[in-house]
């Protein structure tokens, strides 16, 4: 287990580029770093609470953005300037932009991991808020990446967090975080409801995902942390990383696809292991 970058402030979503520095954000700073032979870089100041992040099309990056923190309650912040909201970044710049805070005429909540199809289009959760003892909905979404189109797949999930494609494209997994499930979605039927894959065992949580060319899912595990590898068969394996409770997410890189990058966002670190497997290419990368 090789320590990449360290004094991170909550990171998530790691994005693997192609010159070999990772990109994360910072979710408790409302930033977005790279990291880049053991040094971290500020990219842009993106404010509220950057989650997912994915590269699209256009060598843009895409962010979920769960609108921030409160960080005297850590719970979900509310009001003026905390909309959840889907943004892209120029990395060239720095420079972003808002495309969805709503969608058809709905507030989006707390939007949390993104992933592109081979046709361009996104595949966004909406994890929902909590704040004083409340929970707002969950979802699942799909939207155009120039701020055309958004759609509601499903607006009625527990808590919806990282989602990711199968190796032939044809299926979307989702990690339901409170309930410890991994769902499963026929792309092209979406607004069916979704297939059962497995239930996590023990007392733990599922937080974001990455797909392995072989067709497993690897997703994040929260409280007993680790990596909970799932056969598209519903088989759970784990591997358990001591001493952290937010495992948070998990992405693949390197010539062989066998380095996997692994944000652990209670002690602010991100890791480099090697994979027991190749993992799955994404269909964009910058």
């Amino acid at each position: 287990m090789e320590s990449i970058a360290e004094g991170l402030a909550f990171p998530e979503g790691p994005v693997v580029m192609a010159d070999g520095s990772v990109i994360v954000v910072e979710l408790a700073a409302g930033r977005i770093t790279r990291c880049w032979n053991g040094r971290t870089e500020p990219m842009c100041e993106i404010g509220g609470g950057p989650n997912g992040a994915a590269i699209g099309p256009d060598g843009a990056l895409y962010v979920c953005n769960n609108g921030g923190l409160d960080l005297v309650k850590f719970q979900n912040a509310r009001g003026a300037g905390h909309e959840g909201r889907v943004e892209r970044v120029d990395l060239a710049t720095g420079r972003f932009e808002r495309l969805y805070d709503s969608c058809e005429g709905i507030a989006l909540e707390a939007p949390n991991d993104i992933i592109f199809d081979a046709d361009g289009r996104i595949w966004f959760t909406d994890l929902g808020k909590t704040h004083d003892g409340i929970r707002t909905a969950s979802g699942l979404f799909s939207a155009l990446p120039d701020g055309s189109s958004i759609a509601a797949i499903n607006r009625h999930a527990v808590s919806y967090n990282g989602v990711g494609l199968s190796p032939d494209g044809e299926h979307l997994y989702v990690a339901d975080t409170h309930q410890g499930r991994l769902w499963r979605y026929d792309r092209h039927f979406a607004a069916q409801r979704p297939t059962w894959v497995a239930t996590a065992p023990g007392p733990v949580g599922f937080d974001s995902l990455a797909v392995t060319a072989a067709g497993n899912v690897c997703v994040a595990t929260l409280y007993d942390g680790g990596i909970s590898t799932i056969t598209p068969g519903g088989d759970v394996f784990k591997y358990v990383i001591e001493g952290e409770p937010y495992v948070t997410n998990i992405a693949f890189g390197g010539e062989d696809m066998r380095d996997a990058w692994i944000t652990l966002s209670t002690t602010g670190r991100l890791i480099k292991v090697r994979w027991d497997e190749p993992g799955l290419k994404l269909n964009f990368n910058g």
